[in-house]
């Protein structure tokens, strides 16, 4: 099977049941170090829910990364940047993100967005920086995403756990999600240092959080967002306008 990545030729390193039902192979690549599944035929009944069951960090990590990004996206872009939450899910990260003063829209083609209706993206314009969380594990086709990702801007900001070193059994990390089938791709550095070859970019990781970007961004910078602990994330919201009241306005209006 070729590698989704990099096109090369890998062979099946272990084979795990998933669902309770289906028994697949999962490949990885000797040359990028990408781990994928077989053809993911089992999809369409695996997303029958868009949020699986097991998911229970989804409230929590939206909150901590609502406060990481309120301290990184004021950095990069100050008061007045656009942002796009694609794969946007219940809609909870941008409606957490106008709230705090940031110019969010949302998409997501899977999932009904229930908590930022009106604020769904018109499908055309650019902005400043995407965000996905818990994403990438999910693409079919990792590169034709990050392809029509870099259509929409030059900052791609997201979230996906590295698979460890020496690479694990399917079974023995929590992240292959054998209980829900979703998660199908699987990165490391060294991938996403092949991809940033293949695109011109440039990649920073801080823990979870990785940016893919034609931007140079000084170090520093990405450690800042550690200090959300530390509540920098408070300080920095105080410097912006809530979108909250201006929001409930123009919903009412346009109701009116």
């Amino acid at each position: 099977m070729k590698c989704n990545i990099c096109g090369t030729e890998n062979q099946a390193y272990s084979s795990e049941r998933i669902m309770g039902k289906y028994n697949i192979e999962y490949y990885h690549c000797s040359n990028c170090d990408f781990v994928q599944t077989e053809e993911p035929y089992w999809l369409e009944e695996a997303y029958s829910k868009s949020i699986n069951l097991s998911d229970t960090g989804y409230m929590a990590r939206n909150l901590s990364y609502a406060n990481r990004l309120t301290i990184l996206l004021y950095l990069l872009f100050g008061k007045n940047g656009t942002f796009l939450d694609y794969a946007g899910g219940y809609g909870v990260f941008v409606r957490l993100m106008r709230d705090i003063g940031f110019d969010f829209s949302w998409d997501d083609k899977y999932t009904k967005n229930m908590f930022s209706s009106g604020f769904e993206w018109n499908q055309q314009s650019r902005v400043d920086s995407v965000t996905l969380f818990e994403a990438f594990e999910h693409f079919v086709e990792p590169i034709c995403e990050i392809e029509n990702l870099l259509k929409i801007s030059d900052t791609i900001i997201f979230s996906t756990d590295l698979h460890p070193d020496p690479l694990p059994m399917p079974k023995d990390w929590w992240y292959f999600g054998l209980d829900h089938g979703q998660h199908i791709s699987f990165y490391s550095k060294k991938t996403f240092g092949f991809i940033t070859k293949e695109f011109e970019l440039n990649y920073y990781n801080v823990g979870s959080l990785h940016i893919l970007t034609k931007k140079t961004i000084p170090i520093w910078r990405l450690m800042v967002t550690r200090l959300s602990r530390f509540g920098l994330h408070k300080v920095l919201a105080k410097r912006l306008d809530s979108k909250t009241w201006a929001d409930h306005n123009l919903m009412t209006k346009e109701v009116k």
